[in-house]
């Protein structure tokens, strides 16, 4: 069993990234800016927010976040979207989801200028993925592609079970993972009987929340895991979706969590600005 260590190749992008933005301003003298909406208070949202703020530092990007109060009106949102697409020192937007319950998050999103989408959320990109043409892709199955790549494993032909059906992880997985020849099943919390999938899978991407949910005997042997899955546990711990302990024993590759998937979401929000960066420098010259 190989451990595929996200921690490791998230930092070998970053120092990529680094270098790339230190050429760029040198070329075209400009610096890749990113802003980010954070409304209310919920505390994940916010250290996310912040670890984004803190690497995109390190690589010497630009970057805003616009705090707004959980009580903050449809309107108010759209304005400052509407100020962020047309200010040229931006080059990516991006909402902290989830948005309060009075906002119609599909508007706001909507509403993000396709070419500063670092995201990948916006129906423009997502079609753009769904039709094999270059775009911008949602960070977290970007990192996993990336992480498969990096450990030469190539999923041309492999039976592929992803476990979560979400806009955000689940449906932009199996579009990265069908482009790449897999041949892709999608499960979900309506799924009949998911051991009956998951024990068919070369490689098991899960991403649902739910402590343990991939069990040991759910697994073949020498399958591939990737848990995307973040939850805290009782103990206060970090986990995933995958009994780490026991489902290790059987398979050829896994995630940690943390240390896996995580830290390549980041790097690749760092990667996808940096590219919206260079398309805007091309675009003003």
């Amino acid at each position: 069993m190989q451990i595929l260590d996200g921690k490791a190749l998230a930092q070998k992008i970053e120092k990529n990234v680094a270098q790339e933005v230190v050429t760029l301003k040198e070329q075209t003298g400009r610096t890749p800016g990113l802003a980010v909406i954070l409304v209310g208070n919920d505390p994940a949202s916010a250290a996310y927010v912040n670890m984004k703020k803190k690497a995109c530092d390190r690589v010497g990007f630009y970057s805003v976040t616009h705090e707004m109060p959980e009580d903050i009106s449809q309107k108010a949102i759209e304005k400052t979207i509407e100020m962020m697409n047309q200010n040229p020192n931006i080059d990516a937007i991006l909402v902290q989801l989830p948005l309060p319950s009075q906002i119609d998050t599909t508007k706001i999103l909507e509403l993000i200028d396709p070419s500063k989408d670092v995201d990948g959320f916006h129906p423009y990109n997502v079609g753009r993925l769904t039709t094999k043409l270059d775009g911008f892709v949602p960070c977290t199955p970007l990192g996993v592609i990336e992480m498969l790549a990096e450990y030469n494993i190539d999923v041309k032909g492999k039976n592929c079970c992803i476990v979560g059906a979400s806009n955000i992880v689940g449906k932009p997985m199996a579009s990265l993972l069908l482009n790449a020849d897999a041949t892709v099943e999608i499960c979900h919390i309506f799924t009949d009987d998911l051991k009956k999938h998951t024990l068919q899978a070369d490689i098991i991407l899960v991403g649902v929340g739910v402590i343990n949910l991939i069990k040991e005997d759910m697994v073949k042997d020498g399958a591939i895991i990737i848990d995307i899955g973040i939850n805290r546990a009782d103990n206060g711990k970090l986990v995933g979706d995958v009994d780490f302990k026991n489902v290790s024993k059987k398979c050829s590759y896994i995630t940690p969590v943390p240390g896996g998937v995580g830290p390549m979401t980041i790097a690749m929000l760092l990667s996808n600005t940096l590219k919206a960066a260079k398309i805007h420098a091309q675009e003003a010259n």
